[in-house]
């Protein structure tokens, strides 16, 4: 039986130009889009870029979003911004986005993301294109500098682990329960240096669900993760821009081989929340009942426009607890206009919300939101380590958008099927 090939070894086998490989080895690798961000991008690399003497290798495959410093808050921040965006004026970087969203989500909101190709991001979570049936993989600045100068990059290629989905997600479940879900079972290590495939029934999660299993790769010691595609997928990237007859399908091989295969059985999820200190200390929400200084949802992870429609319809015709904070800060500036046409902003807002810009902020420690000394929050972002938003003598909850609404209603974490 001949052996087969796992997404991510497809994706590598082109990118590299070899005939077949297997996990372990160590390949070099054209890369079809580089993405960076004002923070760990032109602040950083410039000035070793200027030692090199060496252009850039080629303009139209990098894209540049200010995302953290978009609104500064001090003049050493104001600078770090000037320099992107002088970085993006000198080396003729037409993909330059600053105030438009997050750099996960703005390259797939522009149309720069297709099923097969393989990216270079200079972020943690730079695994979120992989819903699209991309290959995302994590950069450091280092590595990233040498990739804008030659268009390649070494890597080393992972193991695969199968996630297998099964049935459809009840009523107040998000994506969010089901990383949090794997985050419980399986701990922040299990998954080092592998990509994580995800595939079986996931037809019923929206494509902007699939971008929260992706982005949340690197919290389950993840490489990278890549959805299989299908219709929703095509639909999708058609909609934001995508030439149809440039959409592949990508699909395992049969005989693919796999480290491991999980079966997480949609069904039977519920709400859960990951408390303090790390993302991996999963419980259901039902059985928190800690009361809340602020309830935030945000960042790449947990503010798309999915995410806002799911929150609305928690808070729809209620109003939040005394004394709560309510901040919603949309992932995008396409996310946000589409939840002003349709209502669902004016929703949140009529509930209580305060509505932010659609940067980092609170998720990286950055702008408005930011927890004082003994303050607890839930949230709909990442990570929960001491100080990451905030004091570190703050305490932070994650949870699905539903559960941060639900919560922010009650004052208190809540499952969001009591409120619904």
């Amino acid at each position: 039986m001949p052996r087969g090939s796992t997404i991510v070894e497809k994706v590598l086998i082109r990118a590299s130009g070899q005939s077949s490989i297997q996990p372990g080895d160590i390949i070099v690798a054209s890369v079809d889009l580089a993405m960076m961000h004002d923070s760990g991008g032109p602040r950083r690399i410039l000035e070793p870029l200027k030692e090199l003497n060496m252009p850039l290798w080629d303009p139209e495959r990098i894209v540049l979003v200010a995302d953290h410093y978009a609104m500064p808050n001090s003049a050493d921040e104001a600078i770090i911004l000037q320099t992107a965006r002088r970085f993006a004026q000198d080396y003729g970087i037409a993909r330059y986005h600053e105030l438009e969203g997050i750099c996960h989500i703005v390259p797939a909101e522009s149309g720069y993301i297709r099923p097969g190709m393989l990216m270079a991001g200079g972020d943690s979570h730079s695994a979120t294109p992989g819903a699209l049936g991309a290959i995302a993989i994590p950069m450091g600045s280092t590595d990233m500098l040498g990739i804008l100068v030659t268009g390649r990059t070494w890597l080393k290629v992972p193991r695969t682990i199968r996630i297998e989905l099964q049935g459809s997600l009840p009523n107040g479940v998000m994506a969010k329960d089901i990383v949090l879900s794997l985050l419980g079972q399986l701990g922040m290590d299990h998954a080092t240096y592998q990509c994580l495939e995800y595939g079986g029934s996931i037809a019923s999660l929206p494509v902007e669900e699939r971008m929260v299993l992706t982005n949340m790769a690197i919290e389950l010691g993840a490489k990278t993760a890549v959805f299989e595609t299908d219709g929703a997928t095509r639909n999708w990237l058609i909609e934001h821009g995508v030439e149809a007859e440039t959409i592949v399908n990508m699909i395992a091989d049969p005989y693919a081989e796999y480290a491991e295969r999980i079966a997480v059985d949609l069904n039977n999820l519920e709400p859960l929340v990951a408390k303090p200190p790390r993302p991996d200390n999963v419980v259901p929400a039902r059985e928190v009942r800690v009361p809340l200084d602020q309830a935030y949802i945000g960042a790449c992870t947990g503010a798309k426009y999915h995410d806002l429609r799911a929150a609305a319809d928690v808070v729809r015709g209620k109003r939040i607890a005394s004394g709560m904070r309510f901040l919603v800060a949309p992932a995008s500036r396409r996310a946000m206009e589409r939840a002003a046409q349709d209502g669902t902003l004016q929703t949140l807002i009529a509930a209580g919300a305060t509505i932010l810009s659609s940067t980092c902020g609170a998720c990286a420690g950055l702008g408005a939101g930011l927890l004082g000394p003994g303050e607890v929050g839930i949230s709909s972002t990442n990570r929960n380590f001491p100080g990451r938003m905030g004091h570190p003598s703050a305490q932070v909850y994650l949870g699905s958008p539903a559960t941060v609404a639900a919560s922010a209603i009650q004052g208190s974490i809540t499952d969001p099927r009591e409120v619904i």
